[in-house]
């Protein structure tokens, strides 16, 4: 029985950073003609690593885009980075994907980013198979890695397609489980694949394994499951058209096993692709939203509904300006459109469209319902926006980023190079949504954050690079605060008379310390008109300029209730400067008499670490002063829960990277303030003053 192959499909590679996912996209696209030499990612020759950071580093990190056919079949292969500091773009594509096929190398096992993506594809309802990449290596074990599969991810789905003839040097084919043959990896070619026989010793586990994927097809079909009680097999037809189906809805995950620099297993794979993962039109309906009322829309992901589109990624290339990419989640695009951004409700016309193949552009006449495609020169578009026929609106939901979790100030090294800074990092944050830039207006630092030094070394190197800036990181100032812990009664006035027309202002306040994030009161409790009506908003004014700078250390003063209940005027020399200036120097003083204190800010931190690296994490999150709040499961992940001051975890990218072998993760936002300890408040405010003074 002939498989039916729809005429496209999406695909991404994903996985943790040295599994071999660029290699096996060249494999893939070498073995399929797109390209006419295997490139290699040591020596940057790779279609999909075309960055010059990228070809630095020996390592994918951002995602890229190829396009390939086998056998009248399209395939869009997304290859992303698997570094724990760029992932944050495989999850942006899997809102694109179909179908994803986990890359592991065979020497590595299972690791932190590949059990994060694999969760993330199952809320997301993306078929997954696994490539067991670098069979050849000499600490290769198939069986140990399905082992690790099984503890790691907790998904009885995952069941092998494909069994390894031969170990580490010695691989050379495999045993397809499903029509019980061995198939023969020729060494030297375009991954070409010849026939060959089963060996003797591996009857019992071919047996074994096609009972298996038997069992799992047969459970789910109540028809079938009556036709193998009776017949105790399955044939192979029956059994590839029920594995397809399985494959689709997640109850089966194939696994298969190559070596991707040698192309070996290449054709194979594509041709499973074809065989078991889903095209577009097999997914189910699309679900977004009306603009404006947010009314639930269902859209079918075919070429007879109207378009709509969702950007996954933005790029920048140096001739075409600004690229965009997008899938057509329904509907037929062409040239020259004019469609409507649904985020922004303006309209955009669509000009020359294109596939990509690495960094080239292949132009195209249209694009059909799930395919993907680029198109240069939008203007208000970017990751994440929904575009769409106007007549016929829906909006996807938004692409969820992950917030930075490291920031550092830096300063050009060149004097007046400020706003060439800020307009090259304003275009890297275009294309890579995890970075974000400010000056902080405390310190008046430029400030940039991202996923982690790794991530923020790449930043500074491109902006050198593509805009001809270079900067240097200086010593990052923490957010403190100042508040008070007494309430004191002052007079603030003021007095100038130097000929003509003087300046008088007489205030009486009242400053009490107020409950902690409650932020500032001001009340005025002026009777019988000891002061003008007109001039209480100047005091306010007054004292709210005052609060910027605190008496300690420089930092704004907040929380506290300052209270005017008397003072004087005088008719000629009194003025709204003036009363500015005397509750400025009331509350000053009253500040410096209230018992102040230092504030420290405390983020919220959830930290993503494997089990036997749990004890040392809790550990130096304690040492940090920080609270644990508590521990919970995912897979076989633990959570970490806790409050932390931000002075303690400012490095923490480092800090979690070395403890835990690079397989932690963590997030982290702002959730309060408190008081800083004694002497550590002396060290800031010393570190204060020596700032004030250079």
């Amino acid at each position: 029985m002939k498989v039916q192959r729809v005429a496209l499909r999406n695909v991404g590679l994903l996985g943790d950073t040295g599994s071999g996912k660029t290699s096996l996209a060249e494999a893939l696209l070498f073995s399929a003609g797109a390209i006419e030499r295997l490139g290699s990612v040591l020596d940057g020759t790779t279609t999909m690593d075309f960055d010059a950071d990228e070809q630095k580093r020996s390592r994918s990190l951002s995602s890229a885009l190829a396009t390939l056919s086998w056998k009248k079949t399209k395939i869009n292969l997304i290859d992303t980075p698997g570094a724990g500091n760029f992932v944050a773009d495989a999850f942006a594509c899997l809102r694109v994907l179909d179908a994803a096929i986990f890359v592991i190398h065979a020497g590595s096992g299972v690791r932190v980013q590949t059990q994060r993506l694999w969760q993330a594809c199952k809320e997301l309802g993306v078929v997954r198979l696994v490539y067991i990449n670098a069979m050849d290596a000499e600490r290769a074990d198939f069986d140990q890695i399905m082992n690790d599969l099984t503890a790691t991810i907790e998904d009885n789905s995952i069941i092998p397609f494909h069994l390894p003839l031969g170990k580490g040097p010695a691989f050379a084919g495999v045993v397809d489980v499903v029509r019980q043959r061995g198939l023969s990896f020729q060494a030297g070619g375009r991954g070409e694949v010849k026939p060959c026989e089963v060996p003797e010793a591996l009857a019992d586990s071919l047996a074994a394994t096609r009972e298996r994927l038997t069992e799992a097809v047969a459970e789910a079909d109540d028809a079938l499951l009556e036709k193998y009680l009776e017949a105790g097999t399955l044939n192979d037809d029956e059994l590839v058209e029920s594995l397809r189906a399985a494959v689709r809805q997640g109850s089966v995950t194939p696994v298969v096993c190559g070596v991707a620099t040698q192309c070996l297993g290449a054709q194979a794979l594509l041709d499973l692709i074809l065989d078991y993962l889903p095209a577009p039109n097999e997914r189910p309906p699309l679900r977004g939203a009306a603009p404006g009322n947010g009314a639930e829309v269902l859209r079918q992901p075919i070429d007879e509904a109207p378009f709509s589109a969702l950007v996954f990624k933005t790029m920048a290339d140096p001739y075409s300006g600004k690229l965009t990419l997008f899938r057509v989640m329904s509907g037929i695009l062409t040239p020259d459109k004019v469609v409507l951004n649904a985020n922004t409700g303006e309209k955009e016309r669509l000009g020359q469209l294109n596939n990509l193949l690495g960094k080239n552009q292949l132009t195209v006449t249209q694009v059909s319902a799930g395919d993907l495609a680029v198109v240069a020169k939008l203007k208000s578009t970017t990751t994440g926006h929904t575009l769409c026929d106007e007549k016929e609106p829906i909006l996807y939901p938004v692409i969820e980023f992950p917030k930075p979790v490291i920031s550092i100030a830096v300063v050009p090294k060149s004097k007046g190079d400020e706003e060439k800074v800020s307009s090259g990092l304003r275009r890297l944050s275009e294309e890579d949504l995890t970075l974000q830039f400010s000056v902080d207006h405390e310190s008046k630092q430029l400030v940039i954050s991202g996923m982690g030094e790794d991530h923020l070394d790449v930043v500074i190197d491109r902006l050198k690079r593509k805009f001809g800036v270079e900067v240097e990181a200086e010593e990052m100032q923490v957010p403190y605060r100042e508040t008070i812990r007494s309430s004191v009664k002052v007079q603030g006035r003021h007095k100038k008379q130097s000929g003509g027309r003087g300046q008088f202002g007489d205030t009486w306040l009242e400053i009490e310390p107020r409950e902690r994030g409650s932020g500032f009161e001001f009340v005025d409790k002026i009777v019988g008109g000891a002061i003008p009506r007109q001039y209480i908003p100047s005091v306010e004014k007054g004292i709210v300029e005052a609060m910027k700078r605190g008496s300690l250390a420089g930092f704004p003063v907040v929380d506290l209730t300052v209270t005017l209940y008397d003072g004087s005027y005088h008719s000629v020399d009194s003025s709204d400067m003036a009363f500015q200036i005397a509750g400025s120097i009331g509350f000053k003083k009253g500040v410096e008499q209230a018992d102040p204190v230092l504030l420290e800010p405390i983020v919220n931190m959830e930290v993503f670490v494997p089990e036997d690296a749990m004890g040392d994490v809790i550990g130096d999150l304690n040492a940090k002063r920080g609270k644990v709040l508590g521990m919970d499961s995912r897979g076989k992940l633990q959570v970490i829960r806790a409050q932390v001051p931000l002075a303690e975890v400012l490095k923490y990218a480092t800090v979690l990277k070395s403890m835990t072998g690079d397989r932690g993760s963590f997030s982290m936002e702002f959730s309060h303030y408190e008081m800083l300890p004694p002497h550590l408040s002396e060290k800031v405010i010393a570190t204060s003053k020596k700032r004030g003074e250079a």
